[in-house]
């Protein structure tokens, strides 16, 4: 019998995403390992009990965990779940760790040698297991879906014999993974769409997906991107004019698309009430980062809100979620790829080689200890959660995954580079 690979069902009742498809099941078994499905994981993907079982995957139920040797997940997982897991285990998933450090200290205490996805480097190797790409990409699709089916009028402008309906205009703010698809999803329905970043190298992407870029692009502009892809601290003078270009920029529009999340922080506030205030009876706000606190004043997590003059903020939670069938089915291959990279080729056995470039930037806990170099003191010194940055800044510094000490440049790099601080 060969080791054992536990898929469970999510206990999350938000969460319809599983960390298996058909094909990473068979894949699995190819590797030499039992694959364990619980019943029900797939339901909310798609994916029956049928399927998984159709190449060579047991359906069990959660006891069943007790014996895996590999636990593949979508969330961190809980106390209880915690409990059923065997000493020594690996437990694969997106961790999200920031301001839980109470929950990496239980994983810990319970044994198991916990991955976070997120973590995964953004280098040519592990490009395949980049959850943060594959789920920003469904969830910047998503969000222009969700806008749409807000906003009350058509997208596309069409001309009829009784008369012109006029293109809606769409705005995205932060053009990372999530930003570039949603320019690319506005485009195909028809909109008008505009987008701002503060780096001077995703102008050309912008243009190059049939959008018009947004900026102050004066001589500072220009010379505000370092070598290395990241931006500079922009000067006060030069903020006041990008915030009074955004503000005068969002009056007009009617969709406005914001992406900017940050691991370890809160999300940057990028639009204002004044700026919400601004804009027409009927305009859609859908904000991307709400579950960190939200980019947009006034966002709800969970909510569609109508404010006052009738614009509507949508801040739905788990965005890529709500396109289960399709990020259930990338996910599993980020986490598969993944495996596949500790698993002996010889000996069909798990082999985790701990100074691995990949194994050393996501394990989080081993051996009973938190290992990991940002939150090995989480059990000690709770980590006290960093206050937002202000609506007032502009979008430049809303990329920096780490809280900036005094003048430090903050921005993402370019989006060739799959930066982790755009979602």
């Amino acid at each position: 019998m060969g080791q054992i690979v536990f898929i469970p069902r999510e206990l999350d009742p938000s969460e319809p995403r599983v960390a298996a498809s058909p094909e990473t099941v068979k894949r699995l078994a190819g590797l030499g390992f039992d694959v364990i499905v619980e019943k029900g994981a797939g339901l909310g993907s798609r994916i029956p009990d049928q399927d998984f079982a159709a190449v060579g995957a047991a359906i069990g139920k959660t006891a069943d965990a007790s014996k895996a040797d590999v636990v593949l997940k979508v969330r961190r997982p809980t106390d209880a779940e915690l409990k059923g897991y065997k000493s020594g285990a690996a437990v694969i998933a997106i961790m999200d760790p920031y301001g839980n450090d109470a929950a990496v200290a239980a994983m810990a205490k319970a044994g198991i040698t916990a991955f976070s996805m997120e973590f995964m480097p953004r280098i040519t190797r592990a490009q395949v297991m980049d959850v943060l790409s594959s789920q920003a990409n469904l969830a910047g699709y998503q969000a222009v879906i969700d806008a749409a089916a807000e906003y009350d009028r058509a997208l596309p402008m069409m001309m009829t014999a009784a008369g012109t309906v006029p293109a809606a205009k769409a705005f995205i703010m932060g053009v990372g993974v999530a930003g570039l698809q949603a320019i690319a999803t506005a485009r195909r329905l028809g909109a008008v769409v505009t987008a701002t970043d503060v780096r001077p190298a995703v102008k050309e992407q912008v243009q190059s997906l049939g959008a018009k870029f947004l900026a102050v692009e004066d001589e500072e502009f220009k010379a505000a991107e370092t070598a290395g892809g990241y931006a500079k601290e922009m000067s006060k003078e030069y903020q006041a004019k990008q915030a009074a270009l955004t503000a005068e920029h969002i009056a007009k529009q009617d969709i406005v698309i914001t992406t900017a999340l940050i691991p370890g922080r809160p999300a940057p506030k990028l639009v204002s009430a004044a700026m919400v205030a601004s804009m027409r009876p009927g305009s859609v706000i859908v904000d991307l980062a709400v579950e960190r606190g939200g980019n947009v004043e006034g966002a709800v997590p969970g909510k569609v809100v109508t404010t006052e003059n009738g614009v509507k903020i949508v801040g739905h939670l788990n965005v890529p979620g709500r396109v289960a069938a399709s990020a259930s089915l990338l996910y599993a291959k980020n986490l598969y790829a993944f495996l596949e990279t500790m698993v002996d080729k010889a000996t069909k056995q798990l082999a985790i080689k701990r100074d691995d470039e990949l194994v050393k930037a996501t394990m989080l806990t081993d051996g009973g200890k938190v290992v990991h170099p940002n939150f090995a003191k989480a059990a000690e010194e709770p980590r006290t959660e960093p206050a937002a940055i202000p609506a007032t800044t502009m979008v430049a510094e809303a990329a920096d995954p780490k809280p900036a000490p005094k003048k430090r440049a903050a921005a993402a790099k370019s989006p060739t580079s799959k930066t982790k601080g755009t979602a």
